[in-house]
Order: structure tokens, then C-alpha cells, then sequence
């Protein structure tokens, strides 16, 4: 297996991994959507590993038009937008590393030269991409999009996909991570997983603490555009308290997570963390990158089923 096809692997297990673990108010093993079950990100998964594994020669934009348009040919419902636009910018800076051994330091990753190279990538963002991104965003259709008064989606872009995800962060935080350099992803998202990972336990668990842990500093801004910004603060606040208990290592932090499971999950879905579930499987792709190269021959984390 080459280092495309290894890597675009890797991107499509942490998204299955993302969606069996049972996070509060999401798709889960115990809990569908009326019109989205478990099915439906599993095919999704699976659907993006063509545009994945191309992501080396394609550019940014076409990976993810790719991407999306592939997912819809088997999905109705928005599954996976918000992970293939914040996987395609880190999946190409990962194979880059790849591809030149001497960036690499063995046996595991150094993701500060992911993260440099994946700078180099969103500084180099063109209109084209932004073209391509726009028509992609339009396809699915998301969620409490709206419209704005510059940049918005429903029109031909006049800036790069940068710009115009630097316009977006306040309301959008896949937006702040092109934005920031993936500042989320690598000092919370990824640090939170490793500490999850260190209390023991499956790694489905970990996930689970890890979501908790990042809605709890990062307002969930899916949420935001449904409900409010209030909305969402509240639900982090909720989060933290779980966190403060043990989360999901602890009986207490395990009741609070059930109800907030409960309070989360609303006929229209207007309180489904979904931002927070796609940071939280970024964090998963680097961590089974990293475990993956420190032993190749292995299972990369320990884990119960999926």
C-alpha cells in the first residue's frame, strides 16, 4: 500500500471511528436521525477514499468537490461536508510530508511540519478553489447557512477559499481552522485525545472524552446557527460540568452524559454538536497517523469493535 492510498485510509477510519462512538446528540451505534442512520456516514466514509487518495495532484477545491459529489451519489442528508472540508487541506499537507522522508521523524510524525506544510497549502488557496468549495457547500445544502452580505455561498466567489473562510470563522469553526492554521485541531482537539487515550479504556471512550473536552472550550457553532450563540454556550457550559465529573470515565460523569444525550436530541436535530464531531475526527486521523507509523504491524489504538 502507498502513502496515498495509506493515508486516505487512515482520513476514512477516523470518520468511521467518529461516527460509531456514542457522542451526545449525534448519530450514533444506539441512536439514528429520522431521516440519517449510521448507515448513511459509514457509506459516506467510504465514499470519499477516491478524492482522499488523489488529494496529492488535485487541488484543494477539486478534492472536495470530488469528495462531496461522490458522498451524494449514495447520501441525501449532509453527512460528511464539514469533514471533507476540514480533512481535504490536512490529508494533502500529510501526504506532502510523505513524500519527502527526510521531513519525517521516525518512527512518528512531526506535526509541526504538517501544520507548516499545511499553512504553505491554505496561503496558496486560489478563487478556484473557492469556486469549487461554494458549489460543493451548495450541493448539500447545510444546515442554518443563511445568507450573508459578502462572500456568500450562493454566489460566484470573487476571493480565494481562504479569504473567504477568514470571513466565515466568527460563525463557523471549520471556517477558524483554515483560518488559524488548524489551531483547534492541533492544541485542543489532538492534545485532548492523547490525554483521553492515557486514562485508559477503549478508544470509542476516548473519542467520546475528547468530543466532550472540545465542545466544552469551543462553542459548537452548527448549534450556533440553528439556535444562537446562547444556545450553544449553554450546551458548552453543559459539556464542562461532564468534563469537571470525569466525563466518561467516571458513573458521574457517565449520568450527565446521558441526560445531556437526551436534552441534546430534538425532532429537527437543532442541537446536534455537529461541528464539534468533525473537529473531534480531524483529531482522530492524526492520532491514527501517528500510532499507524509507530507500529505498522499492529492495531494502531487499542479499541473495543470499531
Amino acid at each position: 500500500m502507498n502513502n496515498r492510498q495509506r493515508i486516505a485510509q487512515l482520513a476514512q477510519i477516523a470518520c468511521i471511528r467518529e461516527a460509531c462512538a456514542p457522542k451526545p446528540g449525534n448519530v450514533n451505534r444506539a441512536r439514528d436521525f429520522a431521516d440519517t442512520a449510521l448507515e448513511d456516514f459509514l457509506i459516506s466514509a467510504a465514499a470519499i477514499g477516491p478524492a482522499l487518495e488523489n488529494a496529492a495532484q488535485a487541488g484543494v477545491g477539486q478534492t472536495i468537490w470530488r469528495a462531496t459529489a461522490d458522498t451524494r451519489r449514495w447520501v441525501q442528508t449532509n453527512t460528511n461536508l464539514g469533514l471533507i472540508l476540514l480533512l481535504t487541506p490536512l490529508v494533502k499537507a500529510c501526504l506532502a510530508v510523505a513524500e519527502v522522508p527526510e521531513e519525517r521523524s521516525a518512527p512518528e510524525w512531526d506535526f509541526a511540519k504538517v501544520r507548516q506544510r499545511l499553512g504553505a497549502i491554505l496561503d496558496g488557496l486560489t478563487v478556484e478553489d473557492a469556486r469549487h468549495a461554494y458549489a460543493a457547500i451548495r450541493l448539500v445544502r447545510p444546515g442554518g447557512m443563511g445568507r450573508v452580505a459578502q462572500a456568500d455561498v450562493n454566489d460566484e466567489p470573487g476571493i480565494t477559499l481562504l479569504q473567504a473562510m477568514a470571513l466565515a470563522q466568527q460563525r463557523d469553526a471549520i471556517a477558524r481552522e483554515y483560518a488559524t492554521g488548524y489551531r483547534i485541531t492541533f492544541e485542543t482537539s489532538l492534545p485532548a485525545l492523547k490525554d483521553a487515550i492515557a486514562c485508559g479504556g477503549d478508544f470509542p471512550k476516548a473519542i467520546v472524552q475528547t468530543f466532550l473536552t472540545i465542545l466544552a472550550k469551543v462553542p459548537d457553532t452548527l448549534i450556533a446557527r440553528k439556535r444562537g450563540c446562547d444556545v450553544a454556550r449553554q450546551v458548552s457550559l453543559r459539556a464542562g460540568a461532564i468534563v469537571s465529573l470525569g466525563g466518561i470515565f467516571t458513573p458521574e460523569g457517565q449520568s450527565g452524559l446521558a441526560a445531556m444525550d437526551q436534552a441534546l436530541r430534538d425532532e429537527h436535530h437543532t442541537l446536534n454538536p455537529g461541528t464539534t464531531a468533525d473537529l473531534t475526527a480531524a483529531a482522530i486521523f492524526l492520532a491514527l497517523l501517528e500510532k499507524e507509523t509507530a507500529a505498522p504491524h499492529g492495531l494502531p489504538i487499542p479499541s473495543s469493535g470499531v
